[in-house]
């Protein structure tokens, strides 16, 4: 079987279990227990993977499969491999040439470093002993792990548990289960993991095993527990939740939601502002949490959903952290220092803020972040981000990328689109007349800045909206690429800012140029700088990041705009439904199980590329699936 689509387990802190549907690593993220040591950052790769083979009356046969240097695969447990499920949590089915079929459980506990599996023999007798080989690492979840002189392999044996401390600083890896432990110290070396290669990075570790566990599979299921053990959050405990919620997609939705609180390795770690209760991860794996993704993403994954209490966390811890009207986009993984550097995350807050307000009552803090943010902008705070006589807001600097169109290599800013981009300007104004419904002062510059956004940003020869005026702090400079921001002129935002012709043109533009199966492109294919393809190495991605790939987000915004131009009438829905909502539901078959991904290659067949599980991606077709609907 060969079936290298992933699948992932969160425990609610910012850990995971990921891997294959086939069993063989692929990305150095992939792991049975990576445990947030400060939930959601300080990640750690404790438990990478098992080596299991089951010995019967037939003979010894593998149930798993590495990948190796020099592209070997060994031992052949995937070749044995004949189902593999994911709908309440991962199952595995072997079939052994003997006859003998083996099926293999994980589950990840919710609010718990704790990974649990099962293996049951479910066809032939007589005699089965199943051994479980656990190979460790101990790392920063972004490193790779090399064989090394300090790795302790001592077992610390009590009952049923075994506890391992590989390093200092690393947090213990517990087991427990119902088999026979045998300290047998050995290394596994030349791991090759191949989407790292592919991405042009590091790509092979080695992995430390300490011992095996064996179990009689005739007296029963083999039970084995991991579990980070250190800490207020460690140990074994919680429980697996995805079975209660028989929405696939709310069931992935709750994924993204995490707890912020004290670590693993040391609950009395200071909190940063953005601390102490829930947060959203941006996508799995190598995401945590960023400003602009939570508050894009939380519409559709807390608003769409009715959790409205979470909303409400995540938006209050948020909100003490305004700063000159700024938010951070994202916290720093091992310091948590705020980062400001991102104009349209404070603007998405107030998005956000309002339509929470709008649903479950006024909230004043809340109101008072986004005063503040509306005021801060407006007098002029960091990176040139000031309001202008027009009404509009302008922003940008050389070297630093404020949009999220944010891809740097080095120095170079590849979209800098500094000047007055236009979906800033849309969210510039949406926030300025939820502010105005708060204090009347703001709705005169609304009033100014919608005049201005009609009269200086519509082409009427291309029939679309232009990317940016002012360009570079140019006065009546325009930037003319054909792009995908336009949209939320029109959709994607509360309000339209187009009279219906112009908002028509702008809709049929984007559907010609633009759109895909997988969402909108990122860039129309005509223009020079257009790339159908996201592959090389890193500089070579970002460089194509945002000039072709499909960015499925987007189609929240797409799919609300082309049904308020046709009026969202019953026909409309059924129409968007079936032409746009439903083939990209379908491509969550395609690479992160049940989820989006974070972007696709811009060309046919538009396939898979980034985060394979993106919040945004998964929370605006959580959107759109209930707009259609």
């Amino acid at each position: 079987m060969n079936d290298p689509r992933e699948w992932l387990e969160p425990d609610g802190l910012g850990g995971f279990a990921m891997g294959c549907a086939d069993g063989i690593r692929t990305r150095r993220y992939h792991g049975l227990l990576l445990a947030a040591t400060r939930p959601p950052e300080g990640r750690m790769l404790l438990v990478a993977d098992l080596e299991v083979w089951v010995e019967t009356a037939g003979g010894r046969f593998a149930l798993s499969s590495h990948r190796y240097r020099g592209d070997v695969i060994h031992p052949d447990g995937a070749a044995h491999l004949v189902g593999f499920g994911w709908d309440a949590w991962p199952l595995w089915t072997w079939r052994l040439p003997d006859g003998t079929e083996i099926t293999c459980e994980l589950a990840v506990a919710h609010g718990a470093p704790h990974v649990a599996l099962q293996w049951r023999r479910v066809r032939g007798d007589g005699p089965a002993t199943l051994t479980v080989r656990p190979l460790l690492a101990g790392r920063d979840y972004h490193a790779l792990h090399h064989e090394n002189s300090a790795f302790r392999f001592d077992a610390e044996v009590q009952g049923d548990r075994v506890t391992w401390r590989p390093y200092d600083g690393v947090p213990a890896i517990a087991a427990r289960g119902n088999g026979r432990y045998e300290h047998a110290p050995d290394w596994y070396r030349h791991f090759v993991l191949v989407a790292e290669r592919e991405r042009g990075l590091d790509c092979e570790e080695d992995l430390a095993t300490p011992g095996a566990f064996a179990f009689e599979l005739a007296a029963g299921p083999a039970r084995l527990a991991f579990a980070a053990a250190d800490g207020a959050n460690a140990g074994f405990g919680g429980e697996p939740y995805r079975a209660r919620e028989p929405d696939p997609l709310r069931r992935a939705a709750a994924q993204y939601l995490v707890a912020r609180g004290p670590g693993v390795t040391d609950p009395r770690a200071p909190r940063s502002a953005a601390q102490g209760g829930q947060t959203v991860i941006a996508g799995y794996p190598w995401f945590a949490d960023w400003g602009r993704d939570t508050f894009i993403s939380l519409r559709g994954l807390c608003l769409e959903t009715g959790q409205l209490d979470t909303a409400r966390r995540i938006l209050l811890e948020w909100a003490g952290a305004v700063s000159e009207g700024m938010l951070p986009n994202r916290y720093g993984e091992h310091d948590a220092r705020p980062e400001y550097n991102t104009v349209d995350a404070a603007l998405w807050f107030a998005i956000a803020a309002d339509a929470y307000t709008a649903a479950a009552g006024p909230e004043r803090a809340l109101d008072d972040a986004i005063a503040a943010i509306v005021a801060g902008y407006a007098r002029g705070t960091r990176h040139r981000i000031a309001g202008t006589g027009d009404g509009l807001l302008a922003c940008g600097e050389p070297g630093v990328q404020l949009t999220w169109m944010d891809a740097k290599v080095g120095d170079d800013v590849i979209t800098p689109r500094i000047g007055k981009p236009v979906e800033i300007q849309a969210l510039w104004l949406n926030a300025l007349a939820i502010a105005g419904r708060r204090d009347a002062r703001w709705l005169a510059t609304y009033e100014r800045g919608r005049a201005a956004f009609v009269a200086r940003f519509w082409d009427g020869e291309l029939g679309q909206l232009h990317d940016v005026v002012d360009a570079d702090h140019v006065a009546g400079a325009v930037d003319r690429t054909c792009r995908p921001n336009q949209m939320f002129a029109v959709g994607g935002l509360p309000l339209v800012l187009l009279d219906d012709a112009r908002a028509r043109a702008v809709v049929d533009r984007a559907f010609a140029q633009l759109w895909t199966p997988a969402g909108p492109r990122s860039l129309a294919p005509g223009d020079p700088r257009y790339r159908g393809r996201y592959t090389g190495d890193g500089p070579s991605r970002d460089r194509c990041y945002h000039n072709g790939p499909v960015w499925p987000w987007l189609a929240g915004a797409f799919v609300e705009a082309w049904l308020r131009v046709r009026g969202g009438t019953p026909a409309a829905k059924r129409e968007a439904r079936t032409q746009f909502v439903e083939p990209l539901l379908a491509r969550r078959e395609l690479a992160g199980l049940g989820h989006l991904p974070e972007i696709c290659d811009g060309d046919a067949p538009h396939a898979p590329r980034g985060c394979p599980f993106q919040a945004w991606s998964l929370a605006e077709a959580l959107r759109i699936d209930a707009l259609t609907r």
